[in-house]
């Protein structure tokens, strides 16, 4: 099987950029009224996660995190520069032979940034500025061989020179972007003014190289992938005023895929899907820097079609890297769906569309992606993590190795789990947007306010907001009325109160709060189905917000760590499962276990009953998230008779879309 190897762009925070004072942007020569945003997330060192699965899950990364040795992480780059070093290389993708080679460090370094922010651990602070000095040394040592100073890479500068002449590369500019875009977080997060100073060196180059090119010949080099290079250098153009690197920002706005999406038009079916994110986030930052509007309709339109139309029940998206037909899901349940990758950028483009127009549609999506697939793409054993969240029944996850992997999905990895803070809570000046029911502590000393929000969700259906306030404080307090949430009551200090809206919108609490006030919200959870789009008979159920999956044993399995992200995917799996009624009368036949969040099904699936857990639970298991529909005659044939015919389609289909 021919793979065609993805990398995905990483994220970054854009608070603080688009925090920096109007008139800062004004006198660089760029626009003078740069878009004001409807609602802005809180630094990750105002917001503490309390005890829960997201605190659980960020440990563990923490403990990762720590294990890496810097000095390997910067072997490449020391190499390039022929500097001398005593440190061994990692393998996978970071491995001295590997053209994708130092992605991993910029990841490290925005990770170890947002976990510094999300804790204040001096720990990661300590590391961040380690990179950073072997990043300026890097360069200053190339600075004399490249054809402008500030390159820094740990693959030689002829890397571009072949995407200029569009030659076979593994995306050089996309490796660019990690690495300048943890200078910025390092910068942001952690006051490294070194971080800075490398990275506008950078940029300077950046500017060389792209200056040389005429638009035509920018525009065919930006067929091999680029990352976030038109966020990054918006972003930069933010910090420090530079119209230049606006100007190159906007060189990166690739054209085949812009316009048509600026015209309403969906032509994603067959694109590599997480090449194409990260442009789109780097269109709506380019949109809150210019108020260029075409760009916010472009990133508006493509997280439509995406979150919308193209995402399984679990909020992730592609098959086998690529976008498909939307009325194909039913043939594109394979081993290699959901690149987690997709998920992460897809959660950065919908922050910024939230910050626009605070919706609940917006975080309801949100809210979905985080617990069903960036929650469980970590292994509760060593904190590692999942390229491909498998859908194809029977199937299960394949995590990454500690040293020898360093896939694009353990970069982003990386960064998922030390942000979980970012976006609990947004706010204006008028009010706190409660997003997400997640143990956490929020400061906002410009308010001398503290929300400490105390929840056992989603095992538990309640959240309590205490209060702590200097001074009384008038404020809206804007609570998410999720979509599955059919009600939703409110009680301050024990009273209820009158509330409005609906599900799928933000129920305002508007009073001046003092301190020791208490906010009880009550939520509806229930049982639903969701059948997988374009069919009737394939259906996932879920909790509220959690999508349900079906413990399915271990047998036949090998062992779930891998150091290629698809060496697990021709795996046989057994006979699933089937069940029995329609979208309907199933739920009926599915009973609570005794333990919360587990449900037990009751004459519903031959050959045998199956146990229901959250998808972020079912680890070093088989499992099912979708289920097959049967009238009670086709229940009749054996369940492996099933399976085969299932499988044999899925298989035609494949072959058919060409991608074996």
């Amino acid at each position: 099987m021919k793979i065609k190897l993805s990398a995905s762009a990483i994220w970054l925070i854009v608070t603080v950029a688009a925090a920096q004072p109007q008139a800062t942007v004004a006198d660089s020569g760029g626009p003078s009224h740069p878009i004001a945003l409807s609602a802005e997330a809180f630094p990750l060192s105002q917001v503490r996660l309390l005890d829960g699965p997201f605190r659980d899950a960020m440990g563990r990364d923490e403990v990762y995190l720590l294990s890496l040795d810097c000095d390997r992480l910067l072997y490449n780059f020391k190499v390039n520069a022929k500097l001398p070093t005593q440190a061994r290389p990692y393998g996978g993708w970071e491995a001295p032979s590997g053209e994708l080679r130092g992605h991993s460090v910029g990841h490290y370094l925005s990770a170890c940034s947002l976990m510094y922010a999300s804790t204040g651990d001096a720990r990661f602070k300590e590391r961040v500025d380690k990179i950073v000095a072997g990043f300026a040394e890097c360069q200053t040592a190339l600075g004399s061989n490249a054809t402008h100073f500030g390159f820094l890479a740990a693959w030689p500068e002829s890397f571009i020179d072949r995407v200029e002449a569009g030659r076979q590369v593994w995306a050089p500019w996309y490796t660019l972007h990690k690495i300048m875009a943890g200078l910025l977080d390092a910068n942001q997060l952690c006051g490294n003014a070194q971080a800075l100073e490398v990275l506008t060196n950078m940029a300077n180059w950046v500017n060389f190289r792209v200056g040389r090119l005429s638009d035509e010949q920018m525009q065919a080099s930006l067929r091999n992938e680029y990352g976030g290079m038109n966020e990054v250098l918006a972003n930069l153009y933010g910090v420090t005023g530079n119209a230049d690197y606006l100007k190159t920002a906007e060189a990166f706005n690739q054209k085949t895929l812009f316009d048509p999406l600026a015209a309403g038009e969906d032509r994603l079916n067959g694109l590599h899907a997480n090449t194409q994110i990260p442009k789109m986030i780097g269109a709506a930052r380019q949109y809150e820097l210019t108020g260029d509007k075409r760009a916010k309709d472009i990133a508006s339109f493509f997280w439509d079609r995406v979150a919308e139309h193209r995402s399984y029940v679990i909020g992730g998206h592609s098959d086998r890297e690529h976008f498909f037909p939307t009325n194909d899901f039913a043939r594109h349940l394979s081993a290699e769906t959901a690149e987690t990758c997709n998920t992460y950028n897809m959660l950065k483009l919908t922050r910024h569309l939230f910050s626009w127009d605070p919706s609940a549609r917006t975080m309801d999506f949100y809210e979905r992606a985080l617990y069903n697939h960036i929650l469980a793409s970590q292994d509760p054993d060593q904190g590692m993590f999942v390229y491909l969240m498998s859908l194809k029944p029977g199937h299960f996850k394949t995590y990454s190795t500690p040293e020898n992997s360093f896939w694009c999905c353990v970069g982003t990895g990386m960064e998922n789990h030390a942000k979980y803070g970012d976006t609990i809570y947004f706010h204006n000046d008028q009010s706190l947007f409660v997003n997400l029911f997640i143990p956490s502590e929020l400061s906002w000393p410009e308010k001398g306010l503290s929300v400490r929000q105390e929840t056992k969700f989603p095992e538990s259906d309640a959240t309590r907001l205490n209060i702590k306030a200097a001074k009384p404080v008038s404020l809206a307090m804007q609570i998410r009325w999720p979509e599955w949430s059919e009600n939703l009551s409110v009680r301050v200090n024990g009273r209820s109160q009158k509330i409005s809206g609906q599900p799928g919108g933000y129920v305002s609490v508007n009073r001046t709060w003092q301190n020791g006030d208490r906010v009880d919200i009550q939520l509806a959870m229930k049982l639903h189905t969701e059948p997988l789009p374009g069919t009737s008979n394939i259906v996932a159920v879920l909790y509220g917000p959690v999508v349900l999956a079906g413990e399915l044993g271990t047998n036949g399995m090998p062992k779930t760590y891998a150091g290629n992200q698809t060496a697990l995917v021709r795996v046989p799996d057994p006979a699933v499962p089937v069940f029995v009624g329609d979208a309907t009368t199933i739920l009926k036949k599915i009973k609570g276990a005794g333990a919360p969040l587990v449900f037990r099904t009751k004459n519903l699936s031959p050959p045998g009953e199956v146990t229901l857990v959250p998808l972020y639970r079912a680890n070093h298991e088989r499992y099912t998230v979708y289920w097959n529909l049967v009238n009670a005659a086709d229940a009749k044939k054996p369940a492996a008779a099933l399976s085969s015919e299932t499988e044999l389609a899925l298989r035609k289909a494949l072959d058919e879309d060409g991608w074996e």
